[in-house]
C-alpha cells in the first residue's frame, strides 16, 4: 500500500482519473475483505472464536490455518483500507482546491479586460428611459436604462442638449443611424433608422440627458 500512496499521492497534479482508480482500488479492498469474512462465518468461529478446545489443543472440527489465515489477512486488509481512505481524501483535497484556484485565476483573468473595456468608455450624455413595442428603436434593439455615448455625428464630446439629437434623427429620415450605448457596463452597438410609423415621432423613445 505504501508504494499505491508514493504512485499517487507524490504526484503534484491530482486528475479526476487518478481520484477513480483509487476509488477501485478501495472497492476492491472491501470485497477481499468481505471474502475473508465469509470463509470466517463458513468455518463458523467469526474474527474472535476460539481455535482450541478445552483441552487446549487444536480444533478439530475446523480449518485452524484457513481461520488464522482469513484473520491475519482482515487485519491487513482493514490497514490498507485506513490507508487508502487517507489518500482518497487528499486527492479530493487537492483537486478541489485546484479547481478552486482555477476559478479565482480565470476571474482575475477576466476583471481586467472588463475593468479596461469599463475605463476606455467615454462618459454617457444621455439616457433611453423609454421605448414603445414596435416603435423603430424597439425594432432596433434599443432597450431602457440604454446609456448614450454616440448617436450619429453627436458624441460625448459635442453633445450640448437634445437638440443636437432631435436635429440628426430630422436628418437621417430613412437612413440608418450607428448609435453606441452603455449596456450593464459594457458598450454595445446597434444601426437605428428613424422612419415613420404608427406611433408618434420617428424613433418610439424617450432619451433623457444626463446631469454631468
Amino acid at each position: 500500500m505504501k508504494m499505491t500512496e508514493e504512485n499517487n499521492m507524490g504526484h503534484s497534479t491530482i486528475t479526476v482519473e487518478d481520484v477513480q482508480t483509487l476509488v477501485k482500488k478501495k472497492d476492491e479492498i472491501e470485497e477481499q475483505i468481505k471474502a475473508y469474512y465469509d470463509v470466517l462465518e463458513d468455518q463458523g468461529v467469526g474474527t474472535e472464536g476460539p481455535l482450541v478446545d478445552e483441552e487446549g489443543f487444536p480444533r478439530a472440527d475446523v480449518n485452524v490455518y484457513q481461520i488464522r489465515t482469513a484473520r491475519h489477512s482482515i487485519s491487513c486488509l482493514q490497514n490498507d483500507h485506513k490507508a487508502i481512505m487517507v489518500e482518497i481524501e487528499e486527492a479530493l483535497h487537492k483537486l478541489h482546491s485546484r479547481e478552486k484556484a482555477k476559478r479565482k485565476q480565470d476571474e482575475a483573468e477576466a476583471d481586467p479586460e472588463v475593468m479596461e473595456q469599463e475605463v476606455s468608455l467615454p462618459p454617457p450624455f444621455a439616457r433611453v428611459d423609454a421605448v414603445t413595442q414596435g416603435s423603430p428603436a424597439c425594432r432596433a434593439g434599443l432597450s431602457l436604462g440604454d446609456e448614450i455615448i454616440e448617436f450619429g455625428s453627436v458624441n460625448t464630446g459635442n453633445f450640448q442638449n437634445l437638440q443636437n439629437i432631435a436635429s440628426v434623427v430630422q436628418h437621417s429620415e430613412g437612413k440608418p443611424l450607428r448609435v453606441a450605448v452603455i449596456r450593464n457596463g459594457q458598450r454595445t452597438q446597434i444601426s437605428l433608422t428613424p422612419q415613420h410609423w404608427s406611433g408618434r415621432g420617428l424613433l418610439g423613445c424617450n432619451i433623457v440627458p444626463i446631469q454631468r
